[in-house]
């Protein structure tokens, strides 16, 4: 009889260690977010779409083989190499690296694998469209125009409000990318169509023995 009520103890016990935080927010007053007017709360590890930066990948299909639904895809001219001096990568064109957001989980398992960490989950929350089409973002159009992530319809309006267009600035600025090219964001974007053209890669002659 001891162990019939000890058992339902234990039972009610863990059920009430195992919901402490559900029933902490269910008696909590109720906030709601005013967006857009307000920013969306976004956790610092939040996963949203990701950012990309071109000028360091080298298309080792990496990200692409980690993907366990297969929504990126990656085409190149020939091999690429990050060159030690400027950080950037050489050789081969870029001519294509797009996600498809219809079937990506955000799982971030693309990230982890890049050995030059050039793909990142960013902090845009929402990619709404009009078409199925629009869901696949072409990375290397993005480059083209100087943009490491896609911009959403609601981003790409005028007036928007204050923290919306401070994400924007920081985004055109490169502010989320912290390597030698931080402090240039010129040259970033002039690096960054460079990884869309082919570019020669010069072997370093070996020093001459006395």
């Amino acid at each position: 009889m001891r162990d019939y009520f000890r058992n339902i103890y234990v039972t009610v016990k863990s059920i009430l260690i195992g919901m402490r935080i559900t029933l902490k927010y269910c008696f909590a007053k109720t906030v709601t977010v005013q967006y857009p007017d307000v920013a969306p709360v976004l956790q610092k590890r939040y996963r949203g779409f990701h950012y990309f930066e071109i000028e360091k990948c080298i298309a080792c299909d990496l990200c692409a083989k980690a993907c366990p639904v297969d929504c990126i895809y990656i085409e190149k001219s020939g091999p690429r190499k990050i060159d030690k001096e400027s950080g950037v990568a050489k050789g081969g064109a870029m001519t294509r690296y797009a996600i498809d957001y219809a079937k990506c989980m955000f799982c971030a398992l693309c990230v982890d694998p890049c050995p030059t960490e050039c793909i990142h989950m960013g902090n845009v929350h929402d990619l709404s469209g009009y078409t199925r089409e629009s869901t696949i973002v072409e990375f290397t159009d993005l480059a083209e125009e100087g943009l490491q992530t896609p911009q959403p319809l609601w981003m790409q309006k005028p007036n928007l409000p204050a923290w919306a267009a401070e994400r924007k600035q920081r985004w055109i600025d490169f502010a989320e990318s912290k390597d030698v090219l931080s402090e240039d964001p010129l040259r970033r974007r002039e690096e960054m169509r460079k990884a869309l053209a082919e570019q020669k890669v010069e072997k370093k002659k070996a020093p001459s023995k006395a």
